[in-house]
């Protein structure tokens, strides 16, 4: 029986992205719980550092996946699923941050009043060491807020999630060179932000 269940989990780990929005797209609602389960945490960490704030975060997550739900059917497999859905997410969070220039109560000292409880700590690091790396990682957050947001869409999207160049010029809709300059830049303004608050990037 413990076989049968391993072998199955293997087969869900094995299943590609596109396979299950092709299978959520006849009807397969498993599909989509799959989906919803490989991308929960990877989105909710990028919203998050995008807007610092957690329950926004939360909110918008929650819309994107309630999007890919009833429009599933406007994923073609001409692109990656990974670019399709952040692209979703990224729009939800620029409109986001309109909204809050519109009320006026956007700070770049938001994220210094959330706490940031949904990383898994490495457990081979010491209580100083950990308590150092939540500071560390507080700052470099503190940070990233003083960046615009085509500077900080871009450089979460590559040195966070770790997403490919050409996958950012897809997510965001802009030229593929447009993207490494924007990520360069993002990359020099951190060191000055960074320097200023006497941390090694």
């Amino acid at each position: 029986m413990v076989k049968v269940e391993n072998e199955v989990k293997s087969t869900q780990n094995e299943t590609s992205d596109e396979q299950l929005i092709a299978r959520f797209q006849k009807g397969d609602n498993y599909a989509f719980d799959l989906l919803v389960k490989r991308y929960k945490d990877p989105l909710m960490n990028f919203i998050f550092r995008f807007l610092g704030d957690k329950n926004e975060a939360e909110d918008i997550v929650q819309e994107t996946f309630l999007r890919l739900y009833k429009n599933k059917h406007y994923y073609k497999e001409i692109a990656k699923f990974s670019t399709w859905i952040y692209t979703i997410a990224s729009n939800l969070a620029k409109t986001e941050l309109r909204k809050r220039k519109r009320r006026k109560f956007f700070s770049i000292h938001q994220f210094m009043q959330t706490e940031k409880d949904y990383d898994i700590p490495d457990d081979s690091f010491s209580p100083d060491q950990q308590a150092n790396t939540v500071i560390t990682d507080k700052l470099i957050q503190q940070a990233i807020d003083k960046l615009s947001p085509k500077f900080k869409q871009v450089i979460i999207l590559r040195d966070i999630q770790e997403f490919s160049y050409e996958e950012i010029a897809e997510v965001v809709d802009i030229p593929l060179g447009t993207v490494k300059s924007r990520v360069n830049r993002a990359r020099l303004k951190l060191q000055e932000y960074l320097k200023d608050l006497e941390i090694q990037p």
